[in-house]
């Protein structure tokens, strides 16, 4: 599907499906990665939008591979392939926050950071930004699940209430 129909009609763009070859599928999604995160001047709200490059694994940055595994401890995370499968959704809702009515953002917090959370429940998809001084850092997206759905709402309407 072309870019300005995706825009128009709301539809993030098409999923990469897992090939069979796991090196392969890997090395397309970094691609993709680069493409759409490291070299295309990424903003939100005309703010940049960084990556963590280092620690790298296996030769690839840090954000690729929060984008697409999971797993509470680092030396730990597996690849997820729901969140491998959705890589290019990560450029497309924070490009279409603003101007698509099925994506929503606001700020928390976890302990000492603050975060954007941009979220497209729709999709049951999440963009993650933490704040930084002059930039924004992308630090993970992700499936949205039934409970996390649920605190997100909570943490909307909580937001909007405190900023209306």
């Amino acid at each position: 599907m072309e870019a300005e129909e995706q825009l128009k009609n709301g539809t993030p763009p098409d999923i990469i499906p897992f090939s069979g070859d796991w090196d392969e599928y890997q090395e397309k999604l970094y691609k993709i990665f680069q493409d759409t995160i490291c070299n295309s001047n990424l903003t939100f709200q005309g703010v940049r939008v960084g990556i963590k490059r280092h620690p790298e694994y296996k030769e690839k940055h840090f954000t690729f591979w929060h984008l697409t595994s999971e797993g509470e401890k680092e030396e730990e995370r597996t690849p997820d392939l729901r969140r491998c499968e959705r890589l290019p959704w990560v450029r497309w809702i924070i490009d279409n926050c603003d101007e698509l009515p099925n994506i929503v953002y606001w700020e928390n917090r976890r302990g000492s950071q603050r975060h954007v959370v941009i979220w497209c429940e729709e999709h049951n998809y999440a963009v993650i930004l933490a704040k930084r001084n002059k930039y924004y850092l992308l630090k993970t997206a992700y499936c949205v699940s039934k409970r996390r759905a649920s605190r997100f709402k909570k943490e909307l309407s909580d937001f909007k209430k405190k900023n209306s």
